[in-house]
């Protein structure tokens, strides 16, 4: 079992982040690929946007690197934004980089520490949701494993080469979370 720790990209991260974020790799096709898949162009375009807000003086990137705590290796990342500021409603996300990380526990560990910093660090928050597609069926069971409940299934909401797929979303309520 890797022991992961959860901290912040830092500019001397972004050379070994784009090779990671890379338009080959695997993951591309279960992080929404019905919203189109990046090109190098994109990428580099979004690693300069990174850049430009890791020099900003107050910077809020919303996202933390998931690493391997003995070595400092970027396995992943996980992300929040708010769905509802009015109804302190938080969405997060979550991306394992190599496919050789996938399945080894690395996601269950980055979002319980994930999600139990949010609470934590927010005394408003009520509500912390993931949505997800029926084509990604790991990160199905991972909201599951989590503890998150179904909430709402869209059917034949995303298309992808040449299929209608589900769009599903996963909650957890501050009072129900005991992870």
């Amino acid at each position: 079992m890797i022991d992961i720790a959860l901290r912040d990209l830092r500019i001397a991260d972004l050379r070994a982040y784009r090779q990671l974020i890379s338009p080959d790799r695997a993951f591309h096709q279960f992080n929404g690929p019905y919203f189109g898949l990046p090109d190098d162009a994109e990428q580099d375009r979004y690693i300069q946007r990174l850049r430009e807000k890791l020099e900003a003086p107050e910077q809020d990137l919303k996202k933390l690197l998931i690493i391997d705590a003995r070595s400092d290796r970027i396995l992943g990342e996980v992300s929040w934004y708010w769905r509802s500021k009015a109804t302190y409603w938080m969405e997060i996300g979550i991306l394992i980089f190599n496919q050789s990380d996938w399945s080894k526990g690395i996601g269950a560990n980055a979002l319980k520490l994930l999600i139990g910093q949010l609470f934590a660090d927010r005394d408003e928050l009520v509500r912390i949701g993931l949505t997800t597609w029926s084509g990604n069926q790991g990160m199905m069971r991972l909201a599951q494993k989590l503890g998150m409940r179904q909430e709402a299934c869209y059917r034949k909401a995303r298309f992808w080469q040449g299929q209608y797929y589900d769009s599903v979303s996963y909650g957890v309520l501050k009072e129900e979370w005991s992870v």
